[in-house]
This record gives structure tokens, C-alpha cells and sequence, in this order.
């Protein structure tokens, strides 16, 4: 007959639980696998998954119970760091989202937004558009088998029981500083080449008062940000896939134990 101790018990639970937390908090908080579009049961299905492929990998565990103070302050920690984690990611597609905004706006579709379920709000649909040109390259660029990889690899540079460093928090805050250079970055072909077409406009305007500025500028300044959105997309595939390495290589520095 098998039979095992309440201790036995605990430590096969602590071996499960904390290493899901961590890839629970990850997942929600992720682009594309955190998506409200994605089942509930299939993104806990996954975590659970994740854990047991894990969970024998990580060593030594804290010797600390799941309902003890210490356990609840280890999946707290875990919770924190996961969220850490998949927030570094997460700010890669909030900087292509403010780039749609930006072009959207100077191209004369501030007025054309649709519900984001996403973000629970509504984004003009040049920002959609762009949001969702950037999941599917992030999917065809396996960009989550290389988040989940970072996360396997966050167990050994980051053990359970350990913190982020402040450092690491410094470098959250860092990088979310660099979504408004990405944006400008993903939007600054298409803003010059609105801002050179409006320019042009306004000279043909004082050149012509009996113009109709509002008649002929919409069609030409929206045919414009269209022509020059369809030339900049092999470049703007280009840049994502920079980005999403740089998200990577963040996202492994911010829970690596300073040596």
C-alpha cells in the first residue's frame, strides 16, 4: 500500500504551485497568449502543462507550505515577477498601437475607431490594423515559443525564493520609457510624408484660394498614408522583429540575480 505523509504532501504541491504561479501570471499578462480572446480554461490548460514540464527541472524548492505566511509571500513574489515579465512584452505591442494612433490621426481617421476588446476601449482602426499585422508576425516569428523559453530560463537565472532585483525593476521602468521612441520610430515615415503632403497642400492652397482645401485634402492626405503604410510594412516587419529580440533580451535581464 502506497502512503505518504502530510509533508510529502506539501513539498509535491510547493513543487507545482509555485512554479504555476509564476507561468500563470506570465501567460495573462502576455500579448497574444494573455488576449481576452483566448479561453480562460486554455490559457490555465497551458500553465498547468508549462508547470509540469518545469516543475522537475527547478531543484531545490523553499521549505516553505502553500498556506503558511512564507508560501503566500513566495506566490506573491511569483505573481509579481511573472506580471514583470510578461508586461515587458506586452509594451512591444502597446508601442505599435500608439504608432497606428499617430498615423491614424494625421492621416484623418482619428474619427474611425472600433471597440478594442483587448484593452477594453476603443482605438482608431489604423491602430488595430497594425495591432493586429503585429501578432500574426509575432506568431510567425515564433516569438511565443522564444517568451516561454525566456520563462523556463527565468527558473534558473531567477530561482524561486528570490526577488527581482532593484535593477531589474529599473529596467521595467526603463523600457516602458522607450514605447514612445518605438511608436515614433514604427510612425515617422508615414508622419513626414503627411507632413510634406500638407505643406504642399497649404502652398497650393495660398496659390489658389478658390481651392477647396477640405474637399481635395482628406482623399489625397488618406491616399497618401495608405500608399506610404503599404511601402513601409517589409521595414516595419523588420523593426518588430528587432523589437521583440530587444523585449526578449529585457525580459531576461530584468529577472537575472545581479552577480
Amino acid at each position: 500500500m502506497i502512503s505518504f505523509t502530510s509533508a510529502q504532501l506539501d513539498t509535491w504541491l510547493a513543487a507545482l504551485i509555485f512554479p504555476l504561479t509564476r507561468i500563470l501570471a506570465m501567460i495573462a499578462s502576455s500579448p497574444v497568449l494573455g488576449n481576452k480572446q483566448v479561453p480562460a480554461r486554455v490559457k490555465i490548460g497551458l500553465s498547468v502543462l508549462l508547470a509540469i514540464i518545469i516543475a522537475p527541472t527547478i531543484g531545490e524548492m523553499p521549505p516553505a507550505a502553500i498556506g503558511s505566511p512564507q508560501g503566500m509571500l513566495l506566490m506573491i513574489q511569483q505573481v509579481i515577477i511573472g506580471v514583470a515579465m510578461g508586461f515587458t512584452m506586452r509594451l512591444i505591442f502597446t508601442a505599435v498601437e500608439m504608432a497606428g494612433e499617430l498615423a491614424g490621426l494625421q492621416m484623418g481617421l482619428g474619427f474611425a475607431s472600433f471597440y478594442d476588446p483587448v484593452n477594453a476601449a476603443h482605438s482608431p482602426v489604423v491602430a488595430q490594423w497594425l495591432g493586429m499585422i503585429a501578432a500574426l508576425a509575432f506568431l510567425a516569428m515564433d516569438g511565443h515559443l522564444y517568451m516561454l523559453s525566456a520563462l523556463a530560463e527565468s527558473f534558473r537565472t531567477l530561482p524561486i525564493g528570490s526577488m527581482i532585483p532593484a535593477k531589474g525593476f529599473y529596467g521595467v521602468a526603463s523600457w516602458g520609457g522607450s514605447i514612445f521612441v518605438f511608436g515614433l520610430q514604427i510612425s515617422l515615415p508615414l508622419l513626414a510624408a503627411l507632413l510634406t503632403t500638407n505643406i504642399a497642400l497649404g502652398i497650393l492652397t495660398r496659390a489658389a484660394p478658390q481651392l477647396n482645401l477640405f474637399a481635395i485634402g482628406f482623399p489625397i492626405t488618406l491616399a497618401i498614408g495608405f500608399l506610404v503604410l503599404a511601402l513601409s510594412m517589409p521595414h516595419f516587419i523588420t523593426l518588430l522583429d528587432r523589437l521583440i529580440h530587444e523585449g526578449l533580451g529585457t525580459m531576461l535581464n530584468v529577472v537575472k540575480l545581479p552577480h
